[in-house]
């Protein structure tokens, strides 16, 4: 059983979602960012999706896409990103890690290169927002191969005819992005939420996991309700764009993740 396997499975067995928080590695710096990663699943975090930064990240809003900027400012590469999982192995071998971004950097850096070393690093799954299915061989294949879970994004526009295509090859858990628009935007009614995770549990047996717009523990809370797993990213990001230091960017990620675990772990007691 993969990480993700298990850790869907431990929490469904809790009778709660999973909390699954987004950084951009390297953001605002390795160092900062590495203390960051290391310290989410003491403040909550149940799934970890790691940013890969690209100079061009088409479906990321500002947040993100300065997220980027800043980590690429701070000299941080994929071989980096790999080296930042590798670092938070030593002493955490439970929390899945996801690393999630774009092909290009991917394609350069090598596939099969980067199949290896993401396996060997202890990468448990991949979200490529711009590989469709048609694709599957580039990367969704060899990396499934390797034992490494590849997650697909489905969306409102989604349609039920496009369904088992896009899920035709996914694993680990599903991501439904759950307004039309690019990360940060604004968030979805949870009439339209729940409407959307029945449809797709007709077409897959896979954990759903909804993203985009969840900004505060009270909308982290109402999906939880809903989905097995909570996404939040841009929320966590601003406060490493408003913080003073490195330090204090460290501090506010990691308060904010504390507060957003509260809800989704007592999002169904209520």
């Amino acid at each position: 059983m993969s990480r993700l396997e298990q850790r869907f499975s431990e929490l469904k067995q809790e009778g709660r979602a999973a909390l699954v928080t987004f950084i951009t590695a390297g953001d605002p710096g390795y160092d900062a960012s590495l203390k960051i990663l290391k310290g989410l699943p003491a403040a909550g975090a149940d799934v970890i999706e790691l940013g890969m930064p690209f100079t061009d990240p088409m479906a990321d809003g500002v947040a993100i896409q300065l997220a980027t900027l800043r980590a690429l400012d701070a000299g941080q590469t994929l071989a980096k990103t790999l080296q930042m999982v590798r670092e938070f192995r030593v002493d955490n071998q439970a929390t899945p890690i996801v690393l999630m971004g774009y092909y290009n950097p991917i394609h350069r850096f090598g596939v099969e290169k980067f199949v290896a070393e993401a396996n060997q690093a202890g990468v448990d799954g991949l979200i490529i927002v711009d590989l469709p299915p048609e694709h599957d061989a580039e990367l969704a294949a060899p990396a499934q191969a390797a034992g490494i879970d590849f997650i697909r994004l489905t969306t409102p526009t989604t349609d039920d005819a496009r369904l088992p295509r896009v899920l035709e090859r996914s694993s680990g858990f599903v991501y439904y992005v759950s307004v039309a628009g690019v990360t940060g935007a604004g968030s979805a009614t949870t009439e339209h939420v729940s409407e959307a995770i029945a449809r797709l549990r007709r077409h897959t047996d896979l954990p759903v996991s909804v993203g985009f717009g969840i900004r505060t523990p009270e909308q982290a809370a109402a999906i939880a309700r809903l989905a097995e797993g909570v996404v939040v990213g841009s929320a966590l990001v601003d406060k490493i764009a408003t913080a003073a230091s490195p330090e204090q960017a460290v501090d506010n990620v990691l308060a904010l993740c504390s507060a957003l675990a509260e809800g989704v772990r007592g999002a169904r007691k209520a």
